[in-house]
Order: C-alpha cells, then structure tokens, then sequence
C-alpha cells in the first residue's frame, strides 16, 4: 500500500503563492517516517493532502494507484488522520469520542467502545476514560487525539505533530507506543522538534519552502553531521547541514 502526491499543486489563496507546486512525495510503505521541517516547511498541508481533507489544486493523490477524488470516502476509512488541533466534543467523554471516532471508521459499536478503552489506555489516560474532554488538559487532548488514530484498523497513520503539549514522560510513553504501531503500519510523523527524531524512525523526510531536502534512511540522515559533532547532538548538525544553517559551510 502506497500513497502518493503526483506533481501536486496547493494554495490556500489565489494571490499568495502555492504552498506546494507540482510536489511529488509518497509515503514510505513500511515503518515510521519523520516529516521533519520548520514552521511554514508545508508539512501540514502535505499532510492534509495525504489524509484527504484538502483537494490539490492540480495533480493527483494516489491510494494503491487509485485517484483519491474518486475514492476518497474509501480512503478516509483506512487512514487514520491526526491534525495539529484535536476537534474534540466538549459534552462526550475521552472514551465516547474515541468510540465515536472509530465507528466513523467503520468499527462496529461495540468494537469501537473496546478499542477506545484499549487505546486510552496504550496513551496512559485510562484513569481519565470517563471524564468530559472539556475537563482535560491541552496535553491529555492531544493523547485522546493519539488514542483516535490507533482505534480503528487503519492501513496508514498520519500525524500532525503529535508531540505538541506532552511532556516528557508522555513522549516516552507515545514512542513506545510508536514503535509498537508502526511495526505493523506504516506511520508518517510530522514535525518541526529535531528531538522527535527517535532512534527507531526508518525514514527521514526533511521538507522547506514547500520542497524535500532529504529523504532517505535515518542514518543517511545523520551521515551528514559534522565530523567534530557529538554523538548527542548528531541529528541536530545533520539538520543544520541540510538547511544550509552550518556557519562552516
């Protein structure tokens, strides 16, 4: 299973110049992939093309070879799709609207009330299951957001900086609970954090100004380092060499 962006053109106005212009990217179709860029790089938006909530202005998105415009009901089954901002319902509980979610999805009602509960708990709010999503915290949104995109069957996963808000045991906790996932669909991270650049990420995608800069293996990633860059700080030089923001170079 692949999806595709062939030669994909996106605006948000007509008289501001395209996001994306005749962009071509497919997602990985094995393990987690990091979208990695700055503010402003397109990721969103190329991460809102890839979950079918946008239309490109020209070109195409491929499911499998399948044309997303006339397949995208379908598609929005499959792909589970986390935005930056989680629009939660402030009446329904953490594990109603997850439950609701993923009947959405095409879980069947009863499915989706256990899936929820499994999933909330996979994030570590299984405690917090019952109360009103109005009552949580803007960290605990975002894990109800995770937990929504592992309670159906999807076949990719799509996230929108999903570390935004968590702290630091809650990012430990979410890579582990990536690492899990990701060994069994394919997974597309995006960020702008060079600290989400795990260990076990397969891929790296380093986006800016609406074009990939890199796109390879973790290690070839890290391969371009400076030679006199500590081991800690390998990822941060990799991406400061890519981006032209070495002084030395």
């Amino acid at each position: 299973m692949t999806v595709l962006l062939d030669r994909v053109t996106f605006g948000y106005h007509r008289w501001i110049r395209p996001v994306l212009s005749r962009f071509t990217y497919e997602v990985p179709a094995h393990g987690l992939t990091i979208l990695l860029g700055p503010n402003g790089a397109g990721k969103s938006t190329t991460m809102a093309l890839l979950a079918g909530t946008v239309e490109p202005k020209a070109g195409k998105v491929l499911f499998s070879g399948t044309d997303l415009t006339s397949a995208s009901r379908e598609y929005r089954r499959q792909v589970a799709w986390l935005p930056q901002r989680v629009p939660t319902s402030r009446q329904l509980t953490a594990r109603e609207y997850v439950a609701y979610v993923a009947w959405l999805k095409g879980e069947s009602r009863s499915h989706a009330w256990e899936r929820a509960g499994a999933t909330l708990d996979q994030v570590g709010l299984a405690e917090q299951a019952g109360q009103k999503t109005a009552n949580l915290s803007g960290g605990q949104l975002r894990r109800v957001g995770i937990a929504c995109s592992l309670a159906h069957d999807a076949r990719v996963i799509l996230l929108d900086e999903p570390t935004a808000g968590l702290d630091p045991h809650q990012r430990t906790v979410f890579r582990d609970v990536l690492r899990e996932v990701a060994a069994k669909t394919p997974v597309l991270m995006s960020t702008h954090d060079i600290a989400d650049l795990a260990d076990e990420a397969d891929t790296v995608t380093l986006m800016d100004g609406g074009r990939v800069r890199h796109h390879g293996g973790t290690q070839s990633f890290l391969d371009h380092a400076r030679r006199d860059a500590v081991p800690a700080r390998r990822a941060e030089s990799a991406y400061s060499v890519l981006m032209g923001l070495d002084g030395s170079k």
